[in-house]
């Protein structure tokens, strides 16, 4: 949970923006970390939350990657 809200605070107070590496980095490992929490505690809705979250942070570095190289 603490890599989600500090990648949160960073984005908020304009030290990361939506698209940098580190941003997109401290809210996917913040969510795997829930992801595996919620195996030992098992919560249906918060489940679910995460591996949204995963999947459209995996999105955004994707996209991000390729805008990257299309740029170079």
């Amino acid at each position: 949970m603490l890599f989600v809200v500090v990648a949160y605070f960073l984005l908020q107070t304009n030290k990361y923006t939506i698209s940098s590496l580190p941003y997109q980095v401290l809210n996917l490992v913040g969510a795997i970390l829930l992801f595996i929490s919620l195996c030992v505690h098992f919560n249906l809705g918060s489940f679910i939350i995460e591996v949204f979250w995963i999947l459209i942070t995996l999105y955004g570095m994707a996209k991000n990657l390729k805008r990257k190289k299309s740029e170079a």
